[in-house]
């Protein structure tokens, strides 16, 4: 078996994943939980069904952290728990998703093939951790086809069995092994050619790093040259990438055609959900699949403010194009400083459908009473009693079953788009651009996005590598934009030549797609339709924008970095005051063709980016309510064409939130609610208006 593939052979083969039946996706919203019987203390899959089904549960995903109990040795199985699960859930009427089990290593397999331990540049992994193995490691993949073609042959004829997922989180885990180096090198050779090629356009003379023969390639996890190393992590994303692709072929072979695949996306982790994933290139791994599913943990109690929900949500839409997308996880209790206040449990579930979500899922139904995430809360505690949190569960899943089949399938429109790459991600985070390294790629994502998400401009995430049409949008968002080819701003300057509207930040254009920073003007290529350049940069000490022009009051700050800009066509729109450099252009437009380029040479403050952004909209033409966060208003159209909009407060104090809407009535509550009138809403409380 050749476990480790070119980046084309991976294009090819997701090429050949595509080319299948379409499958019956969901229709109608899905409410359930991970279900593991065998982590029960004893077994009881029959009254937890019947639990579920009194609480509204619709569906639950089963198996794919179960190996070693699936297959206690080589070649034997023991699918005890799965039937026991998949009778008991039938019998009540809830739908069962299967989960590969292959994330989870059983002590067999790494007792007889060590070498299934994944080698990163720290040497190898020991046994005990999940996401320890070599995704690329022939005897890994022996044995992980072994499982799941015999998972997939013995459940896939279960009239419960509704669809895959592809194992669990996936990613590369940082491998590094001589073989898929040895991989790497080889794909390297079949881009470049020649080591002169590839000195080049990686700037590999700098400190003797030069390779003169492809025989004498270094092991590349210590390298200090940003683009050999951003280039392996590419290579490590694709990684991933080909490994979905591999298990999607191999389930597809085995199940009905009926029967969908998804993979449970996460995102950068920070003690929640937070940015893109720099180590999964979602948008090429999402090819394989059916439809896309996410796993969203965030902030709750007084913490609690919808960002993350929004974010992931957004970003998991975008995935396939502005498909609908699943839930695979999200938190019930979680964490003890996540257990949520009254109200909250249904405040979170509403903010996903919000979103476009057309399933709910938490992780998961009942505490463990032993391993690493005991204190990890699932719907039940460790006792399996009824409690306020599962109550509340309950009413989700009651307003579910009546309006389920309405509120599937929303459709968004949004106007704005906020440009994300992987590419700039891992370019960027290569380098400390500030003292201690604090600044990274996603904050400056997560600055924009936040800015725009608190005053209610709801915004698409794309990504280069996705399917999107930038000509949809009225306002293209362009964050810290580090590493692009040149054909790819060009892409954004003819958006922009064409009549729309961008704004890019500082350290977009900077280097190319190989990490090699441009020897030319900066921005690069964006510099003519940006009308700006710049030579310096600093990070700023006790600046502020003159004048104030935002009218930010203490918000008015320049923060973390800082490009001292020098017009050539564009109008200066704020100049910097204090530091060394007052006077100096901070923020400029530039007409461009039919459309408007904006340059932000530093990081504003969150109160001062959501000014300048509000700004930016409006001068697109960008629709959006007057409300602003706590009150958070998302809206779509439903199958029936209708236009429905979520009211959420994410506030503990009751609130009215004054609408701009024609006459609607609340789907949750039936209550009438006039043209232009006021929502009264409870603390942490939730509307879902259609439009009469």
């Amino acid at each position: 078996m050749k476990a480790v593939r070119t980046l084309s052979a991976i294009a090819a083969l997701l090429a050949g994943t595509a080319a299948h039946a379409a499958p019956a996706l969901p229709d109608t919203i899905l409410f359930g939980a991970a279900y593991y019987d065998e982590y029960t203390p004893s077994p009881r899959a029959e009254q937890d069904a019947a639990m579920m089904k009194a609480a509204g549960v619709t569906v639950v995903r089963i198996a794919e952290s179960t190996w070693s109990t699936l297959e206690p040795e080589p070649g034997k199985f023991d699918f005890t728990s799965i039937d026991r699960t998949l009778a008991a859930m039938h019998r009540n009427g809830i739908k069962v998703i299967v989960g590969t089990p292959t994330y989870a290593l059983p002590t067999w397999l790494a007792k007889a093939h060590p070498n299934v331990l994944v080698v990163r540049k720290d040497g190898p992994a020991r046994y005990g951790p999940r996401q320890n193995m070599d995704i690329t490691d022939p005897d890994f993949r022996a044995a992980a086809e072994r499982v799941i073609v015999a998972l997939i042959d013995h459940v896939r004829d279960h009239p419960a069995v509704i669809g895959y997922q592809l194992d669990n989180e996936t990613k590369a885990y940082g491998v590094a092994s001589p073989r898929v180096q040895a991989a790497f090198q080889q794909s390297l050779r079949q881009r470049f050619g020649s080591t002169d090629a590839l000195n080049k356009a990686f700037g590999l003379d700098y400190w003797s790093n030069r390779i003169n023969r492809w025989e004498d390639f270094p092991d590349v996890t210590g390298t200090i040259n940003a683009s050999l190393g951003n280039a392996f992590a590419a290579y490590q994303r694709g990684l991933v990438t080909e490994y979905l692709g591999w298990q999607a072929g191999l389930v597809r072979a085995h199940a009905k055609p009926s029967q969908f695949l998804t993979q449970n996306f996460d995102l950068e982790w920070r003690g929640h959900s937070y940015g893109v994933q720099p180590d999964v290139n979602h948008w090429q791994a999402g090819k394989a699949l059916d439809v896309a599913g996410v796993d969203i943990y965030h902030p709750t109690q007084s913490a609690l403010s919808g960002a993350e929900i929004a974010f992931g949500g957004d970003l998991a839409r975008s995935i396939r194009g502005g498909q609908n997308y699943l839930v695979i996880e999200t938190q019930a209790q979680g964490f003890p400083q996540w257990t949520p206040y009254p109200g909250q449990l249904r405040l979170q579930a509403y903010s996903h459908l919000a979103s476009g979500a057309n399933m709910i899922a938490y992780w998961h139904w009942a505490s463990t009473s032993a391993g690493l995430e005991t204190y990890w809360k699932g719907l039940l505690s460790q006792d399996y009693a009824p409690n306020p949190v599962l109550a509340e569960a309950a009413t989700i899943g009651a307003d579910l079953k009546r309006l389920g089949k309405r509120l599937v399938n929303l459709k968004k429109d949004n106007q704005v788009a906020l440009y994300v790459s992987n590419t700039a991600l891992t370019g960027m985070d290569s380098f400390a651009f500030v003292t201690g390294d604090k600044l990274k790629y996603n904050d400056v994502v997560r600055r924009l996005y936040d800015a725009l998400y608190r005053q209610n401009i709801e915004a698409d995430i794309v990504s280069p590598d996705g399917a999107a049409d930038l000509s949809r949008y009225k306002l293209v968002i362009v964050p810290a934009l580090y590493a692009a080819s040149d054909a790819e701003l060009a892409k954004l300057n003819a958006y922009a030549k064409a009549g729309g509207h961008v704004l890019t930040t500082f350290k977009s254009g900077f280097a190319d797609e190989n990490t090699r920073v441009r020897a030319s003007a900066q921005p690069g290529g964006l510099s003519q339709a940006a009308g700006v350049t710049y030579s310096q940069f600093t990070v700023p000490q006790g600046v502020t924008l003159a004048g104030d022009p935002y009218k930010a009051s203490a918000a008015n700050a320049v923060t973390e970095w800082q490009e001292l800009l020098q017009p050539t066509t564009a109008s200066v729109l704020a100049r910097y005051e204090g530091g060394g450099w007052p006077g100096t252009p901070a923020l400029t437009r530039n007409a461009f063709g039919k459309g408007e380029v904006e340059y932000m040479g530093f990081l504003p403050t969150p109160d001062l980016a959501e000014k300048i952004l509000a700004e930016a909209s409006d001068r697109a033409g960008v629709q959006h309510p007057a409300l602003h966060w706590p009150l958070i208003q998302r809206s779509g159209t439903l199958t029936d064409g209708k236009r429905v909009h979520y009211i959420l407060n994410y506030s503990a104090t009751p609130t009215g939130a004054p609408l701009a809407l024609p006459k609607a009535h609340d789907l949750l509550t039936g209550k009438a609610i006039a043209a232009g009138g006021t929502l009264d809403l409870a603390a942490w409380g939730v509307a879902v208006l259609a439009e009469d």
